[in-house]
């Protein structure tokens, strides 16, 4: 029995799973690409959120990611180093160069840094990389989550009024 196109479509249409806004929202969030900046701007344009919910929303879905790799950088990076001669040479040495580069920001601003850092709505400055960047600074971990936290709230503020504001400019 062969199935026309036409049908195909409908009948895979029609079976594919829809999650809720709020889910694929925060899901998004998660994702080392798109984390809150991706998710946030698709919140409340295309779903229309209200702007608490969805920045409530992407900050918790894009902390989760960074807290996991809080406690998980350090035993990974130790079982790298201990199974592998080249991770054993490569990351010592990029770990040093990485924090005599950026030690001196550090030491003058402490976790106030960090959170800076994350509330910069730009590629590769949320949570993912703000958590790398503490375990590379050791920073514990409960003034690391704290300083992810108030980056992410500070980025979402900027990404929901730049959002905001260039969809009031579109739809004038």
């Amino acid at each position: 029995m062969t199935i026309s196109r036409t049908a195909y479509c409908r009948l895979r249409t029609s079976t594919t799973m829809h999650l809720p806004p709020e889910l694929s929202v925060f899901l998004l969030s998660m994702l080392p690409l798109t984390e809150l900046r991706g998710a946030l701007p698709l919140a409340l344009t295309y779903y229309h959120m209200p702007v608490v919910r969805a920045i409530a929303l992407t900050v918790f879905g894009n902390i989760i990611p960074g807290v996991v790799l809080l406690y998980v950088l350090d035993p990974v990076s130790r079982l790298l180093r201990k199974k592998s001669r080249l991770c054993n040479r490569l990351l010592p040495w990029l770990f040093a160069r990485t924090r005599n580069k950026f030690t001196q920001k550090y030491e003058r601003w402490g976790e106030a840094a960090l959170a800076v850092f994350v509330a910069i709505p730009l590629p590769v400055t949320g949570a993912w990389t703000g958590a790398v960047a503490a375990y590379l600074f050791d920073i514990p971990r409960y003034r690391a989550v704290l300083s992810l936290l108030v980056g992410l709230c500070i980025s979402g503020g900027i990404v929901a009024g730049v959002t905001l504001g260039i969809f009031h400019l579109i739809s004038l």
